[in-house]
């Protein structure tokens, strides 16, 4: 595996690469887990090349603790990739992607004014910011996303489609532990104690209830919901434990009204 820092290296690399071999890219912000190994090998399976990037984009935080509180494990992340088998990991630094500070930025105005939108404002502009100046550096035929961020992955979808950008966006499953929790970076910054909540959060959130009934319970167990919202044909889901925000969603079984 080759790590690449320079975002200029990058790019000669790039223009070398055989026009015939097909690249796929799994962009991450590091603190790799099981749900991002699962992106990273169907990447691999479907395509010549696996492109990973890892970079922590502040712009995407609506709480500057978030950020600054962000796991990084970058040794670890890098041992993951290489026992999977990726070719190339592009670690960027924040003066490189951002020369200009966030002076220009992609915004939408629909999809992106619901759920996780309307809770941490500004959060997908510095997504879907970031996720174009990759796949402009990376020039992916493939990119892939987990399921667990489905309104992200609809959003970067869209855009890929209303800026005709060449490439496929790729939805893949949502990984979960034993207990049903998904896996998240998030949830290794959970005490013991707030790991049974989580888990908790899990069991009762997939139970055939409605939302109401649902945030009910999770408040009567002292879990903080930001939203437990049905929305197309998916149940989406944001709470807090404690103070890490955790999120989740699932395909419904009874199609409901787009929103």
């Amino acid at each position: 595996m080759q790590i690449i820092k320079t975002l200029s290296d990058w790019q000669v690399l790039r223009r070398q690469l055989a026009p015939t071999l097909s690249l796929g890219f799994v962009p991450t912000m590091g603190n790799l887990h099981l749900g991002h190994q699962s992106l990273m090998q169907i990447c691999r399976d479907e395509n010549d090349l696996t492109v990973v990037s890892i970079f922590v984009n502040p712009t995407q935080f609506h709480r500057s603790d978030d950020f600054k509180h962000y796991p990084k494990t970058l040794e670890a992340d890098l041992a993951l990739l290489q026992d999977i088998g990726v070719d190339y990991c592009i670690i960027p630094d924040t003066q490189s992607l951002y020369p200009e500070g966030f002076r220009y930025r992609i915004e939408e105005h629909a999809k992106s004014l619901h759920l996780e939108g309307a809770k941490r404002p500004g959060h997908f502009s510095g997504v879907l910011t970031v996720v174009m100046m990759l796949f402009q550096l990376v020039k992916p035929h493939r990119s892939y996303f987990g399921e667990k961020d489905y309104q992200q992955y609809q959003l970067v979808r869209d855009m890929a489609t209303s800026f005709f950008l060449d490439l496929d966006i790729i939805a893949c499953p949502t990984i979960r532990e034993a207990s049903g929790l998904a896996f998240s970076s998030r949830n290794n910054r959970l005490s013991p104690s707030e790991r049974a909540l989580a888990e908790q959060f899990a069991k009762i959130f997939h139970q055939n209830k409605s939302c109401a009934e649902i945030t009910r319970e999770l408040t009567d167990l002292g879990i903080k919901v930001d939203y437990i919202e049905d929305n197309g044909q998916r149940r989406f889901a944001a709470v807090y434990i404690g103070d890490i925000r955790l999120i989740d969603n699932y395909a419904h079984l009874d199609p409901l009204p787009l929103s």
